[in-house]
């Protein structure tokens, strides 16, 4: 089958699994679970055998702008899919898998450029990479839970006791995820910035220098955070914006330059 075959599939598979829980999302007995979870499931697979042809080619790994938004995508939707299964966070699936749709529509009818590196020649540069992708994964889902906590908490301070259901997790379990989350993802930024100053000789280079520096200033903001909530309990409205606000940085470092490169200078 083609990769263009595979990826309708997985756009299917995403659809029908954010359908199956928009259309009962708030229903007493909640989204058909099987269903939600099924078409999740052959998404995923689908989703990651597309990833493979994409970004390993016979010439290197190709890391253009639309693969990179590809495979975080993956890692945010198995991340979160697994998570499910333990944790009610119903909230969060028609938004992932709705973007994962979204992004598998992108791979159909985008043009794909092509951005090779030989990962093999420069292990420094794959570790860092690695470590960026995990943190920026985990971090976007934090921002995510920082949504659910502040819809949790609105609808407790109105009393609305009906819209918070047995498919949503208790606020205190809510916001322990979120700050655990947001503690993972700063260490893994931290050591992916390390990694970079230690062994890659251009990461002050001008190609690699918006990057650089709306990185850096992701993880001070995470960082911070992380200190302001265990030191002075920071939790509700800030720990909410300063969340989103180190979720943009990271987001206009990671694909910012590359996103003027590849599509809007290409497009002139």
């Amino acid at each position: 089958m083609s990769t263009a075959l595979f990826t309708a599939f997985a756009l299917l598979a995403y659809l029908v699994a954010t359908g199956s829980v928009l259309l009962r999302i708030f229903h007493p007995q909640g989204p058909h679970f099987k269903t939600t979870f099924s078409a999740a499931v052959l998404g995923v697979v689908l989703h990651a055998l597309v990833l493979g042809d994409m970004l390993f080619t016979g010439q290197g790994q190709n890391f253009s702008l639309l693969n990179v938004s590809s495979l975080v995508c993956w890692l945010i939707t198995v991340a979160v899919t697994l998570t499910a299964l333990r944790t009610p966070i119903i909230l969060l699936l028609p938004v992932v898998y709705g973007f994962a749709a979204m992004v598998q529509l992108a791979v159909l009818t985008l043009p794909h450029n092509v951005q090779l590196h030989h990962f093999e020649q420069n292990v420094g540069l794959l570790v860092h990479i690695t470590l960026a992708f995990i943190a920026y994964a985990i971090l976007m889902m934090a921002m995510l839970y920082s949504f659910q906590v502040s819809y949790i908490n609105n609808k407790l301070k109105q009393k609305n006791i009906a819209a918070v259901s047995r498919h949503m997790p208790p606020l205190v379990q809510a916001e322990i995820l979120q700050f655990r989350l947001l503690l993972a993802g700063t260490v893994l930024l931290g050591l992916a910035l390390l990694v970079a100053a230690l062994f890659m000789d251009n990461w002050l280079a001008k190609e690699n220098l918006h990057k650089t520096i709306f990185s850096l200033l992701g993880f001070i903001v995470f960082a911070t955070l992380c200190w302001g909530h265990a030191r002075k309990g920071w939790r509700g409205k800030i720990a909410n914006t300063l969340t989103i606000a180190g979720a943009a940085l990271l987001t206009l470092g990671y694909f910012g330059s590359r996103f003027v490169r590849e599509v809007l200078l290409n497009t002139l």
